[in-house]
């Protein structure tokens, strides 16, 4: 099929899909729709331990922002550049981090103890707590934050963990407002999340 030939069907497509989306705008205003497009609720209850063997729950959560970031202590590249970059703006906060809670949790309860998650987030910053628990707790956890988490055999009988590389922003009630936009720089990230103290 030429290009001239073609051009009618995208022009129809785009038209087509406009109209949809325009049609599902109508439906949500007039409240029909209210209910199918009600964002899902996340977070929830938990109890899990911390590198030091404290126990931590959604209790924890409340009284001060929150960022969470869902990862494992094998991750070859994206879990340690998010930490990174969070380690990042809770220095670029200064003393203000003392004011924010900042949480590494395990999708890979089976090698991640409370000791392994010691040793890996000493090299981050301090205000960085990393938490973990039973495979069942943790799969509830997963479950109540929306985190896809799923293991990747490989070759050598070894796994990696394919997972949510998101950064939850909670507020001071424990809350769900939005991924943190770490693709700025420290500072203006550390500025976005002052607003939340």
């Amino acid at each position: 099929m030429t290009d001239r030939a073609s051009r009618p069907l995208v022009v129809f497509s785009a038209f087509a899909a406009s109209l949809a989306v325009g049609l599902i705008v109508v439906l949500w205003l007039l409240g029909g729709m209210r209910n199918v497009t009600a964002p899902a609720s996340i977070g929830g209850p938990f109890q899990l331990t911390d590198q030091t063997g404290q126990t931590v729950t959604e209790k924890n959560l409340q009284g001060k922002p929150s960022l969470i970031f869902f990862g494992y202590t094998h991750c070859p590249d994206v879990c340690p550049t998010s930490l990174f970059e969070m380690s990042e703006v809770l220095r670029a906060m200064g003393k203000d981090a003392d004011r924010v809670n900042a949480y590494f949790i395990s999708v890979d309860p089976e090698r991640d103890t409370s000791a392994a998650m010691k040793d890996y987030l000493a090299s981050f910053d301090p205000h960085l707590r990393g938490l973990t628990g039973s495979p069942e707790t943790i799969a509830k956890v997963l479950s109540e934050y929306r985190v896809y988490a799923k293991k990747i055999p490989l070759k050598d009988g070894d796994y990696t963990m394919d997972h949510t590389a998101l950064i939850y922003l909670m507020d001071r009630d424990g809350k769900f407002v939005a991924p943190f936009n770490l693709k700025q720089t420290p500072e203006a990230a550390a500025a976005d999340l002052k607003r939340y103290l």
